[in-house]
C-alpha cells in the first residue's frame, strides 16, 4: 500500500507523532529556558501556528486519499458490477438456448 513503511506505519501517522515530539520538545525547552514569558508565549504562539499548519495540510492530504480510495472502489464496484450483469446475461440466454432446444426436440 502506498504511503506505508515495512512496519505498516501510514506517512500520516508518522508525520502526527513527529509533530508531537516536536511540539513536546519545544515546550520542555521554552520552559526551561531563561526568557521572559513574553517571548516564552510568543515562541509558544509560533509553534503552534506551524503545528496547526501541518495538522491542516495532513488532514487534506487525508482527505484527498480518501476521495481517492472512494473513487477507486466506486470503480471497482462497476466494473465488478457490468462483469455480473453480463454473466447473468450470458447464462439467462444459454438457458433459452437450451430450453428452446429441448422445446424442438420433444416437438420432433
Amino acid at each position: 500500500m502506498a504511503g506505508n513503511d515495512r512496519r505498516g506505519l501510514s506517512a500520516g501517522s508518522v508525520l502526527l507523532a513527529f509533530l508531537a515530539g516536536a511540539t513536546a520538545g519545544a515546550v520542555a525547552a521554552l520552559l526551561l529556558a531563561p526568557q521572559s514569558g513574553r517571548d516564552s508565549r510568543n515562541q509558544l504562539r509560533s509553534y503552534a501556528q506551524r503545528t496547526e499548519e501541518g495538522i491542516r495540510e495532513l488532514a487534506e492530504r487525508a482527505g484527498e486519499l480518501w476521495d481517492d480510495a472512494v473513487g477507486k472502489g466506486k470503480e471497482f464496484v462497476e466494473e465488478k458490477k457490468t462483469v455480473l450483469t453480463e454473466a447473468l446475461d450470458a447464462g439467462r440466454e444459454a438457458m433459452r438456448r437450451e430450453r428452446d432446444r429441448h422445446t424442438s426436440d420433444t416437438q420432433s
